[in-house]
């Protein structure tokens, strides 16, 4: 049985926020999109929702936070998804070297891990408290564990961490473990640190040996200089939305059909059986391509 919405798209893949808290403070982070979180929801109710995801067809699940190594749980969160279904996390890294191993075995295919600079001094102006010694032990964890492919997600920053693109490019180059994500930050209003990416993106496409077009969101990937990179742009890139195949749960258990809109929220929590399935129906006849 499979999903989709009033637009023709598939839902095939979902992300799951397991927890709203964070270790670090990212001065641009938007929480998954979540305002005023409540208690995080139970693994019975993750379990839940991986089965019903199951059912409906759906190939991929990313977990997310918050952080979502905090929750003591992880590894049996990542345990309980089915059969067929990929499982991937999303993490900044400063926890991943004591889970890595633990993750692999219980699972988890795959890593993508937050890292805005290679600076040890900006890299904490960013995060607020971050050590990144502590992010590179976790990236070679995962590494050894065999997470990969690891994305590097670099959010660029104007006037921050501009002018370390070559630094990302020169980590992950030559190297078929990793890939860099360079991402638009999201400029709700104004933000000073809104940085284009129209240039940078033009000049790697026309230095690049290989443009590789993804399925999801007809993403580019480009071999540039040894490295395989990809620009995440869901403001100015006018097919984010329109191939856009996911659903959302926030961390407090309500399916969320976009990012950018909290007006629309569906409430699962401690919903079973053929009520969560119609809900899930229900959410997704509410997506809607926000850019159109």
């Amino acid at each position: 049985m499979d999903l989709h919405d009033n637009y023709g798209r598939p839902v095939s893949n979902i992300r799951i926020a397991v927890n709203s808290g964070c270790n670090l403070r990212c001065v641009y982070c938007h929480r998954e999109g979540e305002t005023k979180p409540d208690t995080p929801l139970p693994i019975e109710d993750i379990r839940a929702i991986l089965d019903i995801t199951q059912e409906l067809g759906i190939r991929s699940v990313k977990f997310t936070g918050g952080e979502p190594l905090l929750r003591e749980d992880i590894v049996d969160i990542i345990r309980a998804v089915p059969p067929g279904i990929e499982s991937s996390l999303t993490t900044n890294g400063t926890l991943l070297a004591g889970y890595a191993n633990e993750l692999r075995e219980a699972g988890l295919s795959r890593v993508n891990i937050s890292l805005d600079s290679l600076n040890p001094e900006t890299y904490r102006s960013i995060t607020g408290v971050g050590v990144l010694s502590d992010v590179l032990e976790g990236i070679a964890a995962a590494r050894e564990a065999g997470l990969t492919p690891i994305k590097i997600n670099m959010v660029l920053l104007k006037g921050v961490n501009e002018g370390e693109v070559d630094d990302f490019i020169r980590l992950v180059s030559g190297d078929r473990q990793m890939i860099l994500q360079i991402i638009e930050l999201m400029d709700l209003g104004g933000c000073p640190l809104h940085a284009d990416l129209s240039d940078l993106e033009d000049m790697i496409a026309a230095e690049s040996r290989k443009v590789i077009t993804r399925r999801m969101h007809h993403r580019k990937k480009y071999c540039y200089d040894g490295a395989e990179i990809e620009f995440v742009r869901p403001f100015h890139n006018s097919e984010f939305c329109r191939y856009c195949n996911r659903l959302r749960v926030t961390s407090d258990g309500k399916l969320k059909p976009c990012l950018l809109r909290d007006d629309n929220l569906v409430d699962i929590r401690g919903k079973r059986g053929e009520e969560l399935l119609e809900l899930f129906r229900i959410a997704a006849k509410k997506r809607q391509p926000y850019n159109q």
